[in-house]
Parts: structure tokens; C-alpha cells; sequence
């Protein structure tokens, strides 16, 4: 899913970027420069988008970028402008949300061979327990 949203972007005094997605209930992020923040800008979208998909919560369509106006309570920056973020949403969560990691973890030898008996999956199981924990 291609999402294409409006971004305010705040350049510091200090030369970093505050960026404001007026869309997306104000969500907010930062960088120390402009290719910095356009970065963080990209992650911060699609993993707001990548959530609500997954809770299946509602969030609000793109505005025109014209219908977008710059904050003036930023009163701190040197400029401002507008910019579109776009993100293949789908594409950046198999790279950076769901990309699997490796670990290594030690169980008594007894137990593992009973799972290895009853040909237990030790990743899904491992997911499953964790996922329990944590919800």
C-alpha cells in the first residue's frame, strides 16, 4: 500500500527538523538534518500506518497539500515549508517491522528432546509464548 501523506518540516536553529504530519493527529518526528529527518519522517509514517492496519483502527485520509498550513506556534525555526512523505508500507514492514531475528537460548536437555520427539516448532512456539506474555 503506497501512502503519500503532507509533512511539515521545522528547521532548528541548531539545524535540525522537526517534522508534523497535521493529518495523523499531529504524529511528530525528528532528525539532525534535512535527509535525517525526511528519513525518520518515513519510518515514523509507515509505522503509524503499519500499526493501525494491524489494529485495524481508522485513521484519516491525506489533505490536498494545499489545505495544509504551517504552524506559527513553531516559532523557534529559522524556516518551513511543506513536503509529501510517501512509503510503500507493505514493502518497509517486511524490511524493518517483520524482518525475523536470530536468537540463541539455552533450555534443559530433557525438554528439548521431548519437543524435538513431538516435533514442536521452537520459533512458533517461542512467538506464541512471547506474544502471550506481552499482550
Amino acid at each position: 500500500m503506497l501512502a503519500a501523506y503532507p509533512a511539515c518540516f521545522y528547521k532548528e536553529k541548531d539545524g535540525g527538523f522537526s517534522v508534523i504530519f497535521p493529518d495523523l493527529n499531529h504524529l511528530a518526528t525528528c532528525g539532525e538534518d534535512y535527509d535525517d529527518a525526511l528519513r525518520m519522517a518515513v519510518d515514523c509514517l509507515a509505522g503509524y500506518l503499519y500499526e493501525a492496519k494491524l489494529t485495524e483502527a481508522e485513521f484519516a485520509a491525506p489533505s490536498p497539500i494545499k489545505s495544509i498550513q504551517l504552524q506559527n506556534e513553531y516559532a523557534e525555526y529559522e524556516e518551513a515549508f511543506i513536503n509529501i512523505v510517501t512509503v510503500d508500507v507493505e514493502e518497509y514492514a517486511k524490511i524493518h517491522f517483520e524482518k525475523p531475528v536470530k536468537k540463541t537460548l539455552t533450555i534443559p536437555k530433557w525438554l528439548n528432546d521431548m519437543a524435538v520427539a513431538r516435533k514442536i516448532n521452537f520459533s512458533k512456539t517461542l512467538q506464541e509464548a512471547l506474544l502471550q506474555k506481552i499482550m
